[in-house]
C-alpha cells in the first residue's frame, strides 16, 4: 500500500542552454519569501562557480527549496548543454515532475529534446512553461505547437501529453495562464506545481532507503552525500549500511543530517520519505550507492548514464618551460584530480594510457573536456593535452561511429557556406525551416568527429551572428575520411624571446598567435601556416646591425593584433601530432616532437 508526503514537492528545472532556468530561479527565491525584503543578493544565486557566472551557462545541477501556501518545495537547476547530460541525469533521479522551459522566440531546440527525452523516459509529469514572452520576436502559439511536435516525436503518452502550459517573463518574475490576461508574480506556476506534480510516494514497509545522487566536501564534515529517500525515515547518529556495486553492506554512523533550506543548508534530527538529504559520516561512497538499513540492507537501481563519446589524452607537461608556473606538475597529482572529479561527474571515466604520465579521460563532448581542463588550470595544475577524439564502437565485424543531429540558426546569406562546410565534414542535411524572418534552421545529420574543432569556422563563417547545437542521435556505420585542418603551423625552430622584427617578417606567411616578447622554445606553435605543410620558423630573428647606410630609411614595424588564444580555440586548431601545454597563466601550442631534426 503506497502512502503519500502531501506536504512536499520534488521537481526540476530543465531547458536548452540560454533560455533563462537560472533567472527563474531567482525569482521563485525571491518571490517564496525565501530572501528577507532588503537581503543583498547575488543575480544568477543558483550558478556559484565562477565559470558558471563567467560563461552564463550552468554546468552542475544544485539544489534549492521554497515553501509555498505550507508545502516545501524542492528545486533541481540542471544544466542545459548535452555534454553535462550525467548531471540531468541525476538529477531526474531525485524528483516527481519536472518545469520544460522554452524560449517563445527560438522554441524547442536540441537540447530541449534531449533533456525531454531523459524526462519522459523517467515518467515524470510535466508542466510546460513559454518563457520571454515579451521578445519582439516572441511566436508562443507556433512554439506551442512545435512543443506537441517533439513530445508526439518522442513518444510520450496520453497522460504526458497532457501538459498544462504556463506563459512567463522570467527576468521579471511574471507567470500567467494565458496570453491575453497579464501576471503580477510567479503564483500561477506555485500553483500549478501543487496541483499538478504529485507529492512523492513511498512504501510504510519498506526499511529507510536512500539513493545517492550527488556528492560533495565540506572542510569541517568531510565526504557528503546527497540523495533522495525513498522509502522509511532516518534519524541522526542511526546506525546504517551504504550498499556499493558489489552490494557488499558497509556500516556507517551518520554524523550530521541536513536539508536544503533556500540556498542553504540547515541541520535536522530526522529524514522523512521524498526529503532531499545531504549526510555526512561516510567514507567511501560513490554516485548510485544506496544508504539503507543495517538491519534489512536493501538496494534501489543504480543510476546508469549514457556511454561516453569522445576521449582526450592528458599528460603532463614535458615542454622546457615545465614546471615554471603550476603548483601541481606531477602525473600522480593531475591522476589524483582526475579521480576525484569521477567521483562528482558520472558522465567522465579515467583509463591509463600508453605509459605512467598519460591518462585516457573519457566523457560527453569537448566543451565538457575544456571546462574541465579550465577548472583544472584554475586550481593551479600544469599538463599537456592531446586533440579531442571520438570513441568508435564495432558490430558483427562494422565499425561505427557517433552521429550528431546538428541544429544550425543562421542568416539566409550564409547557408551556401554552411552546407559547403558541412558537406566536407560527410554531413547531410535533414530539414530546413524558413520562417521568413531572413534567419533560416537547418538541420544536419553528421560525425562527431566532424564537429571536432568545427565551432570557431562556423562562427567566422557566419561573422559571428550563427547559432549551432547539437545531440547524440546513435551510432552509425563509418561515414569515410574527413580532412581536418587544411593549413598547417609554423612552428619555432629555437628557444628565446620573440622580436617584433622577426614577427613582421612572418607575418604573410599566415596567422600569428604570439606577440613580440614571448617567450619560445624549440617545437612551440607560433601560428598557422597559409600553405598545408607545416614551416619551422624564427620568431626571435633581429635585425643586422652594420654602419652602412640603407637605401631607404627604416620603416617603423607595427605588427597586426593577435586574438588571445582561449583554451577551446587551442583545442580545436591542433591536429592528432600536436598538443595544447596548459599552465595557470598561459596556453600554449605546440608539436609531440619538439626537436625539427626528429620530426622529419
Amino acid at each position: 500500500m503506497k502512502e503519500q508526503s502531501p506536504s512536499l514537492r520534488n521537481i526540476a528545472i530543465i531547458a536548452h542552454v540560454d533560455h533563462g532556468k537560472t533567472t527563474l530561479v531567482d525569482f521563485m527565491l525571491r518571490q517564496s519569501g525565501t530572501f528577507r525584503e532588503n537581503q543583498a543578493v547575488n543575480e544568477r544565486v543558483m550558478d556559484s562557480m565562477d565559470l558558471e557566472r563567467e560563461r552564463g551557462i550552468t554546468i552542475a545541477s544544485k539544489n534549492c527549496s521554497i515553501f509555498w501556501k505550507g508545502v516545501k518545495i524542492n528545486i533541481i537547476d540542471t544544466p542545459g548543454h548535452a555534454d553535462f547530460g550525467g548531471e540531468v541525469e541525476r538529477g531526474l533521479k531525485m524528483v516527481d515532475g519536472a518545469i520544460l522551459l522554452v524560449d517563445a522566440s527560438e522554441g524547442p531546440l536540441p537540447q530541449t529534446r534531449f533533456v525531454l527525452k531523459k524526462t519522459l523516459e523517467a515518467h515524470l509529469k510535466i508542466i510546460v512553461l513559454i518563457n520571454k514572452i515579451d521578445r519582439k520576436d516572441a511566436r508562443p502559439q507556433e512554439v506551442l505547437d512545435e512543443i506537441y511536435n517533439l513530445f508526439i516525436d518522442l513518444d510520450a503518452d496520453d497522460t504526458q501529453i497532457e501538459f498544462p502550459v504556463l506563459y512567463a517573463i522570467g527576468r521579471e518574475g511574471i507567470a500567467q495562464k494565458t496570453l491575453e490576461e497579464p501576471g503580477k508574480d510567479l503564483s500561477p506556476l506555485f500553483d500549478a506545481i501543487l496541483s499538478e506534480i504529485t507529492p512523492p510516494t513511498y512504501d510504510p514497509r519498506e526499511p529507510f532507503q536512500m539513493l545517492v545522487t550527488n556528492l560533495s566536501y565540506s572542510d569541517y564534515m568531510g565526504r557528503l552525500a546527497i540523495g533522495r529517500v525513498f522509502h522509511g525515515s532516518a534519524k541522526k547518529n542511526d546506525n546504517l549500511a551504504c550498499l556499493g556495486k558489489e552490494g557488499e553492506p558497509r556500516p556507517l554512523k551518520i554524523s550530521s543530517l541536513q536539508v536544503y533550506e533556500g540556498i542553504h543548508l540547515q541541520e535536522v534530527e530526522t529524514a522523512e520519505p521524498g526529503d532531499i538529504i545531504i549526510l555526512s559520516g561516510i567514507e567511501n561512497v560513490e554516485i548510485g550507492d544506496t544508504i539503507s538499513t543495517l538491519e534489512a540492507p536493501k538496494a534501489l537501481k543504480r543510476i546508469t548514464v549514457d556511454e561516453p563519446t569522445v576521449f582526450m589524452k592528458f599528460m603532463i607537461n614535458t615542454s622546457p618551460f615545465a614546471g615554471r608556473e603550476g603548483k601541481f606538475v606531477q602525473s600522480r597529482k593531475i591522476l589524483e584530480r582526475l579521480e576525484k572529479e569521477t567521483l562528482h561527474n558520472v558522465a567522465l571515466r579515467v583509463e591509463s594510457g600508453e605509459n605512467a604520465d598519460s591518462f585516457m579521460v573519457k566523457g560527453r563532448g569537448e566543451f565538457q573536456m575544456a571546462i574541465l581542463i579550465e577548472t583544472m588550470r584554475r586550481e593551479g595544475f600544469e599538463l599537456s593535452v592531446g586533440r579531442p577524439q571520438v570513441i568508435f564502437k564495432e558490430k558483427n565485424g562494422v565499425q561505427l561511429e557517433p552521429i550528431e543531429h546538428l541544429f544550425v540558426d543562421i542568416q539566409d546569406d550564409f547557408t551556401g557556406v554552411v552546407t559547403e562546410k558541412l558537406s566536407r565534414r560527410q554531413g547531410r542535411m535533414i530539414n530546413m525551416v524558413n520562417h521568413g524572418t531572413g534567419r533560416v534552421r537547418l538541420e544536419f545529420s553528421v560525425p562527431s568527429r566532424g564537429l571536432i574543432g568545427y565551432r570557431n569556422e562556423f562562427l567566422t563563417d557566419t561573422k559571428g551572428t550563427g547559432l549551432m547545437n547539437s545531440y547524440l542521435q546513435g551510432y552509425e556505420p563509418y561515414r569515410g575520411d574527413i580532412k581536418s585542418r587544411v593549413t598547417g603551423s609554423l612552428v619555432s625552430d629555437r628557444q628565446g624571446d620573440s622580436v617584433a622584427y622577426g614577427l613582421f617578417h612572418l607575418e604573410p606567411r599566415g596567422v600569428l598567435f604570439i606577440e613580440a616578447g614571448v617567450p619560445t622554445y624549440e617545437g612551440m606553435i607560433v601560428g598557422e601556416n597559409n600553405r598545408e605543410q607545416d614551416l619551422n620558423v624564427n620568431p626571435c630573428k633581429e635585425k643586422k646591425l652594420s654602419n652602412m647606410r640603407a637605401a631607404g630609411k627604416d620603416e617603423n614595424i607595427s605588427l597586426s593584433p593577435v586574438l588571445p588564444m582561449t583554451l577551446e580555440r587551442a583545442i580545436e586548431f591542433i591536429r592528432d601530432d600536436e598538443q595544447v601545454e596548459v599552465t595557470p597563466k598561459t596556453i600554449r601550442l605546440r608539436k609531440n616532437t619538439l626537436s625539427a631534426t626528429f620530426r622529419k
